[in-house]
């Protein structure tokens, strides 16, 4: 079987195209950018250089595919709504495109559960949560958008929508990692009462459930919610983290109010200088707000369970940061 990965130099593609090689799969790397998969392509990963706001690219990278994981995408809590649109809206389309005109048999689409997420607290919301009339963020918005295309495209091609919850691991540069720098700089201040719980996704528990879609007869035509079915306060876990970095804990709070006025003003500003702000409101909904998600379905279709707790997901991410 030969399989593609678009976004397959970046966090979860790698992680993704490493344990489909294990299992004695044909991997194919859709980037732009190959030089941190350079053990992923010596174990024997095809490079398929490829930009996403380019359909005639993406169509040819599709070319000879069984399988096509599109985990590819601009994510961002900045940025603009052109730049959203023409790579997590177009690309969807141009993989949807090739997918049909090369009879790939699969399309596995690498969504988010922040298209639901409407800024208030969310407690073991379903698939079956309705899209919030105004999307919290401009990703949000071009990932529901992206995941409408990939629903109407189910008639041409097997689809499965999969929405992994805040995904941490060894390799990411954004989730923790961003975390921590924001804290040594002592720009991170709690937000609210810090009892808010949060889902987290260790990345090789999205990998299993990615490869647990590639083959589950019952999950075609359907979208699932992916974590690691354990709610933690994110306050808590960040203070532990910080102690065991040795980075002294977090002593200022503000009020969610607060903090949405403040980011409020920093977009308004970053909208007139064209530089990300150092908060949004969407960064302030996701560190202030409960979130968190029923995997049943998962559990059902696709016979998912995380192989890797948070507990253990940590130890394991700051072993490679410290490495």
């Amino acid at each position: 079987m030969t399989i593609l990965i678009t976004g397959g130099t970046g966090f979860i593609g790698s992680h993704l195209a490493r344990a489909l090689l294990a299992a004695g799969q044909r991997v194919r790397l859709m980037g732009r950018d190959f030089s941190r998969v350079s053990d992923v392509l010596a174990a024997g990963a095809e490079a398929v250089q490829a930009d996403l706001r380019d359909p005639v690219q993406v169509f040819a990278a599709c070319a000879g595919a069984d399988v096509v994981y599109h985990v590819g995408a601009l994510s961002a809590p900045w940025g603009r709504w052109r730049d959203f649109r023409a790579i997590n809206v177009g690309g969807t389309q141009a993989v949807i495109g090739g997918c049909i005109q090369h009879n790939v048999r699969r399309l596995i689409h690498v969504s988010s559960p922040s298209v639901v997420f409407d800024g208030r607290d969310q407690l073991n919301i379903t698939e079956a949560a309705p899209y919030p009339r105004r999307p919290i963020s401009a990703y949000s918005a071009s990932k529901m958008i992206a995941e409408q295309r990939v629903r109407q495209a189910a008639a041409q091609v097997e689809t499965v929508i999969m929405r992994p919850k805040a995904v941490f691991g060894v390799g990411d540069t954004t989730l923790l990692p961003r975390l921590i720098a924001a804290a040594q700089a002592q720009r991170l201040p709690q937000i609210g009462a810090g009892q808010n719980l949060i889902d987290l996704t260790y990345v090789d528990n999205v990998v299993h459930a990615l490869q647990l879609a590639r083959t589950a007869p019952q999950a075609v035509g359907h979208t699932y919610h992916i974590t690691n079915n354990e709610h933690i306060k994110v306050w808590a876990m960040l203070h532990e983290v910080l102690a065991r970095r040795g980075i002294a804990p977090i002593s200022r709070r503000v009020s969610v109010r607060g903090a949405l006025a403040y980011a409020t003003m920093l977009e308004a500003r970053a909208a007139l200088t064209r530089r990300e702000p150092l908060l949004t409101r969407y960064t302030v909904a996701i560190l202030a707000r409960s979130q968190t998600y029923d995997i049943a379905a998962a559990q059902r279709d696709l016979g998912y369970a995380p192989l890797v707790s948070v507990q253990e997901g940590i130890e394991r991410t700051l072993a490679g940061l410290a490495a």
